[in-house]
């Protein structure tokens, strides 16, 4: 067989002169303060993405997307962040967790409404899921929403809102029913982030920066037709959120790992710390762990495609894994640089920081370790 003539070599050739053609034309990156030249920027990167059909690639052909093979979507990730492409940034919530949620559990006029706007780059989405008192437990969420006519009155509160500066919309999770399991009495909402009563307070990282934000809902008038899913059936549309948020979110940063660790080996053979072995065990080791991990992001997008799009829990494997590695990279970082990566601002400071979050966001590792151990391995719940 002739792989060099196959139809996704030939997506690759095309994907591959396009980006050359197209990243010297982009602006500058605006500041990372800068939020709305960050919004802009990011939108208009996701509008060149729509006009030349490499939007929602990998979406389903009717719910806007190219519905794209596994492998088409694989080597678009790569190539886009080998070529140093923007990531979504701003539309991230929208394009890997809020869009593929809608696209799996919507109605054919919720689809229509939310899908093409997400696509085109003129709608920001935020996340409203986690709340101050529930921890890593998210059924035990308090922000309520009494149904009044055609509408749902919210009121409560929510932290770790991402993007929520920037939002048009929130994919919002609220309590609808006052009995029974904790995780039955669930709803998920789209949520207007202009609606009055809505107030946005930016949390700032360890990094800096304010991605972040906590948000306080006011007797929020939310419309009945903006949930997505049955009343009180939001646990099971949350788990599709979050699959797709722990199953194929991640999986560009895995391309950015491998390019950062050959970065870090250049860099020990300048600075001579190549001629320790016990670092060059260390990276050799990175080395096959971020492979294997791509292996197992190939593997989860074959199963998402044969599943119907929906990512399996073996995401939840490569979550947990690819936490600890990303952290496990950044801890090398600082042994090849030394002092340099101790410089405030500096990238590798940065992005050492930001490698803390990982273990937490999407789901903490014991989380994560729980859903291995129940769902995969068949092993009995802890009481």
């Amino acid at each position: 067989m002739d792989l060099a003539c196959t139809e996704e070599e030939d997506f690759r050739v095309r994907l591959k002169a396009w980006l050359a053609d197209v990243l010297p034309t982009l602006p500058p990156k605006p500041s990372p303060d800068d939020w709305p030249g960050r919004r802009a920027y990011d939108l208009g990167w996701q509008r060149r993405l729509y006009d030349a059909g490499y939007a929602g690639l990998h979406w389903p052909v009717d719910a806007g997307g190219r519905g794209a093979t596994p492998t088409q979507h694989l080597i678009f990730l790569e190539e886009t962040e080998r070529a140093g492409a923007p990531y979504v940034g701003a539309n991230f919530v929208g394009l890997l967790h809020a869009g593929p949620t809608i696209a799996a559990e919507g109605t054919r006029e919720q689809r229509a409404r939310w899908l093409p706007p997400v696509l085109r780059g003129d709608e920001v989405w935020c996340q409203g899921f986690s709340e101050p008192d529930a921890g890593s437990d998210l059924a035990a969420l308090r922000t309520r929403a009494v149904r009044d006519g055609d509408s749902y009155v919210v009121s409560g509160a929510k932290i770790w809102t991402s993007h929520a500066e920037v939002a048009d919309w929130c994919e919002l999770l609220v309590r609808t029913g006052a009995t029974g399991p904790k995780h039955r009495g669930i709803s998920w909402l789209a949520m207007p982030m202009d609606t009055p009563g809505v107030t946005v307070r930016p949390l700032r990282t360890l990094a800096g920066s304010t991605e972040f934000a906590e948000m306080f809902l006011d007797e929020v008038r939310v419309p009945v037709a903006n949930r997505v899913g049955a009343e009180n059936d939001g646990w099971r549309v949350t788990m599709v959120t979050l699959s797709f948020e722990r199953g194929t979110a991640f999986v560009g940063e895995v391309v950015a790992c491998r390019r950062t660790l050959g970065r870090l080996a250049s860099a020990a053979r300048e600075n001579g710390r190549w001629d320790d072995p016990v670092l060059r065990r260390k990276l050799g080791r990175l080395h096959a762990e971020f492979a294997a991990l791509w292996r197992l992001t190939q593997w989860n997008v074959s199963e998402a495609e044969r599943t119907g799009g929906l990512p399996g829990v073996g995401g939840s494997v490569f979550k947990l894994r690819y936490s600890h590695a990303r952290q496990e990279l950044y801890d090398t970082a600082a042994e090849v640089l030394g002092a340099t990566s101790l410089d405030a601002g500096h990238e590798w400071t940065l992005e050492r920081l930001s490698s803390l979050s990982y273990t937490i966001a999407a789901g903490t590792s014991q989380i994560q370790r729980n859903i291995v151990a129940e769902r995969i391995l068949g092993l009995p719940r802890v009481r």
